[in-house]
């Protein structure tokens, strides 16, 4: 696909959006934002920078924290676009709500032995991003063809009921809602033995976070309508302002927690999520600012591929290989140069596959 005909055949700004997602999560395998945190960096810029690219330890909002939320808004946007297209081509309902729970199958699997692969034996772990989605899209494909007001309804429910869930829940030792790996979400993962003590995350997320899957639907069928590009960008920056006014005015209630994904977590990255589809479109899709958008894009258009070749070892494969190159040339500047560099290097080579594949129209796709 030639440059001018992906431009004219793509909707620019969530392509953008969703490239710009992913080379953040491929740059993050390589522990470039590490770096960032460096002592020598105390209290400068940079280092104010590489604490926002990492997760607020318990209560209160990163930009890092956005990350998972952004892609899983993303991912709800594509569906009813990606609906219309297999519609057109004669697949009926039925055979794509098929396809929809093999994929949701394979999301969970690939997720769940991702853990595996690093505790190197069976462990049963669902907090990540992939054992998520495996939730999340099938509960939105189930409301995916209801009016928008049902839509919102049963996010409404499913934050609603996640909220009840902890804070009425009786067992001793895990009702204390707000507190790290004393509230539902432990107690629920240990049933099977996936809590995650360490990191206080909870798979019950993908219950309440199904309302980013939800409103990424909900924005999708926007852009897809025939309103005019202006009133599309009021609605999307209108829903935005909305989910960030909750989010945060809720939150002297129910605190913002992205590790428990607490129904104000929900709402203000949600929020975030409709605003920065907003700013895309308004950008690229009406002021035409299109220089760049095949840079990013070409990371988003192999998502599953790049994230697992990251994560399972590629990122740290081709750092080895970098390595000895930069430790030669700039040892003199010292270690955290060193690593910088590595760190870098080993990111836009991440992306030149990402690359090369594009102009292969190699696209792996479940």
């Amino acid at each position: 696909m030639e440059k001018n005909e992906f431009i004219k055949t793509r909707l620019l700004s969530l392509d953008f959006f969703r490239g710009v997602t992913m080379f953040l999560l491929i740059a993050e395998f390589t522990h470039l934002f590490g770096y960032l945190m460096a002592p020598e960096f105390e209290g400068t810029f940079i280092h104010a920078i590489g604490e926002q690219l990492h997760h607020k330890s318990w209560e209160g909002l990163h930009f890092w924290d956005l990350i998972q939320p952004f892609f899983m808004f993303i991912v709800g946007t594509a569906m009813p676009l990606s609906y219309a297209k297999r519609i057109g081509k004669g697949e009926s309902h039925q055979h794509i709500f098929r396809h929809i729970l093999k994929r949701s199958l394979l999301l969970l699997v690939l997720g769940w032995w991702l853990y595996c692969i690093n505790a190197g034996q069976i462990a049963f772990f669902f907090q990540n991003v992939l054992a998520q989605l495996a939730v999340t899209i099938l509960i939105s494909f189930l409301v995916m063809r209801k009016s928008t007001t049902t839509q919102l309804l049963v996010t409404a429910g499913l934050l609603l009921f996640t909220e009840l869930l902890y804070r009425g829940f009786w067992l001793e030792g895990f009702n204390q809602p707000f507190v790290p790996n004393h509230n539902f979400g432990t107690w629920f993962d240990s049933l099977y033995g996936g809590e995650d003590l360490g990191g206080h995350w909870a798979s019950f997320n993908a219950i309440p976070t199904t309302a980013h899957t939800i409103w990424g639907v909900l924005a999708g069928r926007l852009l897809m309508s025939n309103k005019p590009a202006n009133g599309k960008l009021k609605a999307l920056f209108i829903a935005g302002a909305v989910g960030l006014i909750l989010g945060y005015g809720l939150s002297p209630v129910t605190p913002i927690i992205k590790r428990i994904a607490t129904s104000t977590f929900v709402l203000a990255s949600g929020g975030w999520a409709l605003i920065g589809l907003a700013v895309c479109y308004w950008l690229i899709d009406i002021l035409k600012w299109q220089k760049g958008v095949l840079f990013f894009a070409v990371v988003g258009m192999n998502p599953l591929f790049i994230y697992l070749f990251a994560h399972v070892g590629g990122a740290q494969l081709i750092n080895k290989i970098v390595f000895p190159l930069t430790n030669t040339s700039l040892a003199w500047a010292g270690s955290l140069s060193v690593n910088l560099a590595s760190a870098s290097i080993t990111t836009f080579l991440l992306w030149y596959i990402c690359y090369w594949m594009y102009q292969q129209k190699i696209f792996i796709k479940i």
